[in-house]
């Protein structure tokens, strides 16, 4: 599974956008483009699925359970 860092950097070069142009058709700051492709920490839920948006995907919290009951559904299948 690719984690966030690689899933928007991999999709923006696929589209032959730079950050630059990717951060203006997206509506956020460059900023926040590289500090999603550089994996930091402390980014703002908003902003991540403004970006993730231009790929039709979007991050919503999940709680503990749901992901335990998924992961056990996996392994069975």
């Amino acid at each position: 599974m690719k984690n966030l860092a690689q899933f928007v950097k991999e999709n923006r070069q696929r589209v032959k956008l730079t950050q630059e142009e990717f951060a203006a058709r997206s509506g956020v700051a460059l900023t926040v483009i590289r500090k999603i492709e550089q994996g930091k920490g402390n980014l703002n839920l908003d902003k991540v699925n403004q970006v993730l948006r231009m790929f039709g995907h979007e991050l919503a919290p999940v709680s503990s359970r749901a992901l335990h009951a998924a992961h056990q559904t996996t392994e069975t299948s």
